[in-house]
């Protein structure tokens, strides 16, 4: 059997789309859970300005990083997916919290072939360089972006913040239980 790269986002991917939602409670006294969260921008969600709310959030990432639960079935799925694939974690995380990200993955006993903190969105250049066979992302215009200037599949973690229309190509999952599925049945079994 072929190994293939796979690309996969941290954060609502691999940590729980919820992860910053307790943060942001305290920090702003609001109450939001993630149904209230319709955009990827945060700050739509809740009265606060961006510069507020940026200046909040470069001070409390290590603590967010570092605190963010992994999403249900994740650890067992990407732990077995590490025994035949490679495993490209690629974050818009800045090099400032390499070490908080770097830590959890050794916190949750997650294993990897390789981690980039790229501290942008744009992934497009990075999992051209790297070559990624299929990616798994959280956010709408990413997953698109990928999907149309790669031509990879590209599996979108259902969130109420990422419900616009998807071209052929970005396939919609639940959970990674679907993620996986979709892999086993889809991905490996048209490759084969």
């Amino acid at each position: 059997m072929s190994k293939y790269r796979f690309g996969i986002d941290i954060d609502g991917t691999v940590t729980c789309p919820t992860s910053l939602l307790p943060h942001i409670n305290k920090a702003f006294s609001c109450n939001l859970v993630l149904d209230d969260i319709k955009e990827y921008d945060l700050t739509k969600a809740f009265p606060v300005s961006n510069e507020d709310f940026y200046k909040w959030f470069r001070e409390a990432e290590p603590e967010i990083y570092a605190t963010s639960p992994i999403q249900v079935d994740a650890h067992a799925i990407l732990t077995e997916w590490k025994k035949e694939h490679e495993l490209y974690f690629i974050s818009a995380r800045g090099q400032n919290v390499r070490d908080v990200t770097l830590q959890w993955f050794v916190e949750q006993n997650l294993e990897y072939d390789h981690i980039e903190l790229i501290g942008t969105h744009d992934k497009i250049q990075t999992a051209r360089n790297y070559e990624i066979d299929v990616f798994f992302e959280d956010k709408h215009d990413n997953a698109v972006g990928i999907a149309e200037e790669l031509n990879i599949p590209v599996l979108l973690f259902n969130t109420p913040y990422n419900q616009q229309e998807v071209p052929n190509g970005v396939i919609r999952v639940n959970n990674w239980v679907e993620a996986n599925h979709w892999i086993q049945h889809s991905f490996l079994t048209q490759k084969a």
